[in-house]
């Protein structure tokens, strides 16, 4: 008779060996089906590459910017949309405007993290993850997300989901978190899926994070179980690599959020790429800006409307971008930035923003827009707000060194 120890390694084994979904991760942290309390969810999307905030919402009220930029104006063909009189909206993020309308989408314009001078996409996302003023004070590396985690009370393994291929720093940490990711997804034989019940069925542990595991699998819609066999099983893997392939990997993220969210879980974080926009900015801003919207869209739809109004989704970039355009239509690595928030929570229908200014002399360096806040003041603002954490907390241990300065009020 095998050991159940033995029996249970091979079994992970296996698992790995057929593409058994790191989505299975309860099978490796403690679970426990306890509902967390409160009813606030938050999104916290990385925009990976330096996002062009001036370009997003773009300052047209300001008398430097056509000098900088130019491009239409608004009202004109593919021109922005004005927003207030002063600032406009990207044409790509057009199917967003009826959330503006609705006070559900907002912007925080020119703001940065303490992140100065070297321009590196790693190092400026480092420190947007880790939530800290610098990265060489030997402060701890563990993303915000999980230090906020740590003081969640009730905080089980479903409270937070980190989604996607991306490793997600903001949310590594002690606390315990699931991971899902569409990319890797699970296909197993019946006679597997019998054979794993089995061989944890003496460990309720075991068989619980078993059964967990399954279920969360399945929550993307594709069945676990190929009833044809191994000859389906495989079929199954290749559909889903296929299914990766075809880049609708934001479209999965933001159902499988969306659902772990209308559950137990509270907090979910995932990644999109494709703003680092050195050439040919006009067409490549706008594929990153259409996938952004379509996974706001994507999650409210899924959410329902009872959910996405206790929702709000804060998507943030490692830094801004030059203020003028360089010599390829593009733009380079800079400093100041924008903050993008949307859901039913959100005191929306606005821009937040000490404007510093485009003239030469009040751009940072003399060459980007200057942050005139930390983003985290505004993160932490809106921790307080979704969690009642002490002001004390996030100054010092979810944001260390951070001073919260005056309330934007960015939620109702």
């Amino acid at each position: 008779m095998v050991s159940k120890t033995l029996s249970r390694r091979g079994f992970l084994s296996r698992s790995a060996l057929v593409g058994c979904s790191l989505a299975a991760s309860p099978l490796m942290t403690p679970v426990s089906f306890a509902a967390a309390p409160g009813d606030n969810r938050l999104v916290v999307i990385i925009l990976r590459g330096g996002m062009d905030g001036l370009d997003v919402v773009q300052p047209y009220g300001d008398p430097a910017f056509a000098a900088l930029r130019g491009g239409p104006r608004p009202g004109t063909a593919d021109g922005p949309i004005d927003l207030d009189g002063y600032f406009a909206l990207h044409p790509a993020l057009g199917p967003l405007l009826p959330m503006w309308r609705q006070g559900q989408l907002g912007f925080v314009h020119a703001v940065s993290t303490p992140y100065r001078d070297k321009r590196s996409h790693f190092d400026g996302q480092d420190l947007l993850e880790a939530g800290i003023p610098d990265l060489s004070g030997g402060l701890s590396r563990d993303g915000w997300l999980n230090r906020l985690l740590q003081h969640y009370p009730g905080l089980h393994s479903e409270t937070a989901y980190a989604i996607g291929q991306e490793n997600m720093a903001v949310i590594d940490g002690p606390a315990p978190v699931s991971r899902w990711s569409p990319e890797a997804d699970l296909a197993l034989t019946p006679q597997a899926v019998r054979l794993a019940r089995r061989v944890m069925q003496d460990d309720p542990a075991f068989a619980a994070a078993m059964t967990q595991a399954l279920a969360l699998a399945e929550s993307d819609g594709d069945a676990v179980a190929a009833p044809g066999g191994f000859d389906q099983m495989m079929s199954m893997v290749a559909e889903d690599r296929q299914n990766a392939r075809k880049g609708n990997a934001e479209t999965r993220i933001a159902s499988f959020a969306a659902d772990r969210l209308r559950g137990d879980s509270r907090i979910a974080t995932f990644s999109i790429n494709g703003w680092d926009t050195h050439e040919q900015q006009a067409r490549n801003l706008g594929k990153a800006l259409d996938r952004l919207a379509r996974t706001i869209l994507d999650l409210k739809e899924g959410l329902g409307d009872s959910v996405w109004n206790r929702t709000t989704v804060m998507a943030m970039t490692e830094f801004g971008r030059t203020a003028r355009l360089n010599g390829t239509q593009g733009t380079d690595h800079g400093t100041g930035g924008l903050m993008i928030l949307a859901g039913g929570a959100v005191r929306g229908g606005r821009v937040v923003s000490d404007w510093p200014g485009l003239s030469e002399a009040d751009l940072y360096d003399r060459r980007d827009l200057m942050p005139t806040r930390d983003v985290r003041a505004h993160a932490g603002w809106i921790l307080r707000s979704l969690y009642g954490l002490d002001t004390g907390l996030i100054e010092n241990v979810v944001f260390p060194g951070l001073d919260l300065g005056t309330d934007p009020r960015l939620l109702l």
